[in-house]
């Protein structure tokens, strides 16, 4: 019995943790040992039941006939025993079953009881499940509901999803999320959808499918994460209500409406419709895009009235120009033209608006334009990409003065679509993982030592091969992608910070961060999560800003502040590429910025070219008048960074020291 004692003395803090009733008994069924579980189930307290044959009554006793007992009492395994009616303090009775373990223990023989209450655990379902019952009832009257696998395959369909798209079961389970979508709408706003469910977020929205049969229907649709305890997703539920009458009642209406009424032009819907076509018979076309230079300014010089002259002779002198040819106003003051004419007859109608200037009241408007040549399939082969490199084009006409119509060269169009590819594969990458980080090495010029480096975003994808971080960057920023870009390399320089600092190496770690992330009020507390996450000290981590950042952030005080919580919580701030940016300097006294790098354009020549020293020098200075700690970047000789060191540059980063390496190399250095 001593024995015993010492067991459950020791071993009562661990089976008062097992989630069912338990107690012990000896050999003659008193009960010696009643588990937490068991008075939180029961009501009797240990001190109660201890020294009873609970549950055995004299009625109950009999429930487990003494040759079972005594086969209980002789078996070497566990003996699994219903129906056991066991009573609680409140008068309540629950069924319920048990397993019984005979044990030995200092020669004396007792029995260990599991109990299973029955009652509880089936009205517990039992409401569960209706609960669950009445949800589906209600989702599956009310939406078309499908649901997909972690591949985007369809597992399950109910019968109002089947009625709308003319799917059967067995032909529609299986296929793929991407399949009941038009194709050119799997590749831009499909994959997208599958990005936000990739990414544990609800995505909504109304979008154009295709039934069995190829026909258009139109759902309003709402796509689900399902996601487990861990937080990661175990299957996506897509509800959808169908809107094909009110969507086929839109386009009946905007098809009344194919023609602008101001001008008499038709209008961006029936010119997509017209390239639409043009693109399915492969005809050769010029997409001429069309924009009149400072037109809010004529605005404001005139009335509305005039303000309609202008844009209706304008329309004439485009019909009278451009005959034959299919013509739309696409914006207030933006037109375009699609015509199989050269690119000279199309330049020629600049001179043409000089011959036929337009009038109002008696007064000659002096009219110039903008325009954009995009030939179809030389240069583009949708009409979004169309629309796209005519913006890039105007874009580039009005930053040299405007009064031009020019088309982009083929390197700029090849630009432009590599731009769209490189989109689309990135939605892959991020959700694979598939970019990886370098690491460059920055040495403390009075130390000699590697104190820090600085975490560069590198991606080698399957089809684009490597692509560069000047083409990766802007594209992410455009997107909203640098979101999630920044969220990945602030996890994996953290999980490297906290890995260098156990070893007994602590280095800081620098990475870069834009406006975009600091606009996110949560930006404070997602940081202060990945270090607590990866158990990072924060004064390891440095986050680079640039100029452009600081001066834009100057005027938000937001910003600010978050900036002044992570400096409070001792994360560094370093000012990047300084002096290629603004020349304001009032950002340096608003933001805690407590490192600036001086840009490598200023390093490359600073052997050369006597001006550049003084410059980098007054650089020098100028950050040493503030107690701001200086870097030059780019320092790829040894005659350079002598030099630096001599102008009283704090540390340098550059080809000298290191290219970027993997972390396993820093190591090494």
């Amino acid at each position: 019995m001593r024995g015993m004692q010492q067991l459950l003395e020791s071993g009562s803090s661990v089976l008062d943790h097992v989630p069912f009733p338990m107690m012990l008994t000896a050999k003659d069924a008193t009960v010696l040992w009643w588990s937490e579980e068991a008075e939180r189930s029961f009501g009797y307290s240990a001190d109660e039941i201890i020294g009873s044959f609970y549950p055995f009554s004299n009625e109950e006793r009999s429930a487990i006939h003494p040759s079972t007992w005594n086969q209980i009492l002789h078996s070497d395994e566990s003996i699994r025993f219903a129906n056991f009616i066991l009573p609680s303090k409140n008068g309540e009775s629950f069924h319920a079953s048990a397993i019984l373990s005979s044990m030995t223990i200092d020669n004396e023989q007792y029995v260990m009881f599991v109990f299973e209450i029955d009652n509880l655990q089936k009205k517990d379902q039992t409401k569960i499940e209706q609960e669950l019952d009445s949800y589906k009832v209600g989702l599956d009257e009310t939406f078309m509901v499908t649901y997909l696998d972690m591949d985007g395959l369809i597992t399950y369909a109910n019968p109002l999803f089947l009625k709308s798209s003319k799917w059967t079961p067995k032909r529609v389970i299986g296929k793929t999320f991407w399949q009941l979508f038009p194709e050119e709408s799997a590749e831009t706003l499909v994959n997208q959808i599958w990005y936000e469910l990739k990414s544990n977020r609800v995505w909504q929205g109304s979008v154009e499918k295709r039934t069995k049969d190829g026909e258009t229907y139109w759902v309003d649709m709402t796509a689900i994460p399902v996601l487990a305890t861990s937080d990661d997703p175990i299957y996506f539920a897509i509800l959808e209500r169908d809107i094909t009458e009110k969507k086929r009642l839109q386009m009946h209406l905007e098809q009344i409406a194919y023609v602008d009424p101001e001008t008499g032009l038709m209008n961006r819907h029936r010119l997509e419709n017209i390239v639409s076509g043009l693109i399915n018979e492969n005809r050769h076309f010029s997409f001429i895009f069309l924009d009149i230079d400072k037109f809010y300014t004529l605005k404001d010089m005139h009335d509305e009235e005039s303000e309609t002259t202008l844009l209706l002779e304008f329309a004439k002198r485009l019909k009278m120009y451009f005959q034959d040819s299919d013509i739309a106003r696409v914006g207030e003051d933006e037109f375009v033209v699609l015509t199989p004419l050269s690119d000279w007859f199309i330049q020629g109608f600049l001179s043409y608006l000089k011959q036929h200037p337009i009038y109002i009241r008696n007064k000659a408007i002096p009219i110039s334009i903008s325009g954009g040549i995009t030939r179809f399939p030389e240069d583009q082969s949708t009409f979004s990409h169309l629309m796209k490199a005519s913006n890039a084009t105007i874009h580039k006409v009005k930053q040299e003065g405007g009064g031009n119509i020019v088309s982009l060269s083929k390197a700029n169009h090849v630009a432009l679509s590599k731009k769209s590819m490189i989109e689309k594969r990135l939605i892959e990458a991020l959700h694979h993982k598939d970019l990886s980080v370098m690491y460059q090495p920055q040495v403390d010029l009075s130390s000699g030592k590697i104190d820090a480096v600085e975490a560069l975003v590198r991606w080698e994808d399957a089809v684009l091969g490597t692509v560069s971080p000047n083409e990766l960057i802007p594209i992410a920023e455009e997107t909203g992608m640098i979101h999630d870009i920044g969220s990945f390399m602030l996890e994996k320089a953290c999980e490297q910070a906290a890995k260098w600092a156990k070893s007994g190496n602590p280095m800081k770690i620098s990475v870069n961060s834009s406006i975009r992330e600091f606009r996110d009020k949560n930006m404070v507390k997602k940081i202060r999560q990945t270090l607590e996450k990866f158990d990072c000290p924060a004064h390891l981590l440095q986050i680079e800003i640039t100029e452009k950042f600081a001066l834009e952030a100057e005027s938000e005080q937001s910003i600010i502040r978050q900036m002044l919580q992570l400096q409070a919580d001792g994360i560094v701030f370093v000012l990047d590429d300084f002096g290629t940016g603004y020349a304001s300097f009032r950002y340096m006294q608003l933001l805690p910025i407590t490192e600036l790098k001086i840009d490598q354009s200023f390093i490359s020549g600073i052997l050369k070219q006597e001006k550049l020293q003084k410059l980098v020098h007054g650089m020098i200075q100028f950050g040493k008048s503030m107690d701001i700690r200086v870097l030059a970047e780019g320092v790829e000789t040894k005659e350079q960074c002598d030099l630096l060191n001599q102008l009283g540059c704090d540390a340098i980063q550059g080809f000298f020291i290191s290219h970027p390496v993997p972390a396993s190399e820093i190591e090494k250095l």
